[in-house]
């Protein structure tokens, strides 16, 4: 075949902001999946529906993405039942996790998704519907080369903006002071998004976001923990 007839309808591959790393199931995480998914597990190819998903759709939407474990997005979803929490998450030990935990708590207002977060963002969220967006301790791409894979970028903040109701929320945590930086400066130069600093900064920890076990490693290896909210305006 001739390069001129060579077929060229092919699409680039996306920039990922995150690894997939292996990770041994538990027994107890592999059961949940199986035993959980169906009642709280929502599938990454279907329009995100509320009225269809929760008990009570019209109670406000908190939406995490990356939440590793779960630990932290069980705790809030416990200690806040008036709201409805999604997470969404890649690595199939932490969605177990979550599912045995959640489960354990016999919560009913958290649903998962297993999948990159850019895709449901992109395809299946409905506009206007979140009134929290949580990013807490993003894998932060420390170096130079790798800043483009993180995942606070110019065109995922809009994508994000469309999706807050106006009045919404963003709120975002780093352990990593470049990676604050990175953030403060994307999202401030952001159009549509008014930061709740005072300064124009960063924010004290808001009591609803739990201290982590990672966020408490961080600070014995003298890390700093830098949390950024902004909110829609437009």
């Amino acid at each position: 075949m001739s390069k001129d007839n060579q077929k060229t309808d092919f699409k680039p591959r996306s920039i990922r902001s995150f690894v997939m790393r292996t990770g041994r199931l538990t027994e107890g995480q592999a059961s949940a999946l199986e035993r959980v998914w169906p009642k709280l597990g929502l599938e990454h190819d279907q329009d995100l529906v509320l009225d269809n998903t929760f008990e009570n759709p019209n109670a406000p939407l908190v939406v995490e993405v990356g939440y590793g474990t779960g630990d932290s997005l069980v705790e809030m979803a416990k200690q806040e039942p008036e709201k409805n929490f999604i997470g969404i998450e890649v690595h199939t030990p932490g969605v177990g996790r979550l599912l045995h935990n959640a489960e354990t708590e016999g919560l009913t207002n958290l649903r998962t998704y297993k999948e990159d977060a850019v895709q449901i963002f992109e395809n299946h969220m409905p506009e206007k519907c979140i009134d929290r967006m949580q990013l807490y301790f993003p894998d932060p791409w420390h170096k130079k080369r790798h800043h483009k894979r993180r995942i606070v970028q110019p065109n995922f903040v809009e994508v994000v903006r469309k999706k807050l109701k106006i009045g919404g929320v963003w709120h975002m945590a780093t352990d990593w002071e470049n990676y604050a930086e990175h953030m403060l400066e994307v999202m401030n130069s952001a159009p549509g998004f008014k930061n709740l600093s005072a300064d124009n900064t960063y924010v004290e920890k808001p009591d609803y976001r739990p201290h982590t076990k990672f966020e408490a490693r961080g600070e014995r290896l003298g890390h700093g923990v830098w949390d950024l909210i902004f909110e829609r305006v437009e």
